[in-house]
């Protein structure tokens, strides 16, 4: 089975583990709360997983690792800039869903006389990607727990 396809299942199990309940309402939202923060099925958290695919959704994947929790892209070149490539690697390290979880390292390289050449990275770019994950993650965990 794909790596997509055992996140939407990981996902949607977590989702009805909030309908499960013996106890009472509040009993009911801690136990879901809970869960849907340590979403592990895959090796790490399923909420990081999934908003790092869809990040990258417009890249080229080249290796996908969902128990090792490493994404890595082939070369991207944006239409608008022809002579410039971007290749990433994502590291999920850990399997709660918290801000110092996910590591995005971009390298850039600029078209130089016919050859690609390695170029500096912005250094915001790398902080960006990962708050845009982040919150992707942020967003897949509340409209489960809450949905």
């Amino acid at each position: 089975m794909n790596s997509p396809a055992r996140t939407a299942i990981a996902l949607a199990l977590v989702a009805t583990l909030g309908a499960c309940s013996h106890g009472g309402k509040h009993k009911a939202q801690l136990a879901s709360d809970i869960a849907a923060s340590k979403t592990t099925t895959i090796g790490v958290n399923a909420y990081l997983w999934k908003a790092a695919l869809d990040t990258l959704s417009f890249m080229p994947l080249l290796q996908t690792d969902s128990n090792g929790g490493v994404i890595v892209t082939d070369w991207y070149v944006n239409p608008n800039q022809p002579a410039e490539r971007m290749k990433l690697t994502v590291t999920i390290l850990d399997q709660d869903l918290r801000a110092d979880a996910v590591r995005v390292a971009p390298v850039r390289q600029v078209l130089a006389n016919g050859q690609w050449v390695d170029a500096a990275v912005q250094a915001a770019t790398a902080q960006k990607l990962e708050d845009i994950i982040l919150t992707k993650a942020r967003d897949l965990r509340r409209s489960t727990v809450t949905g």
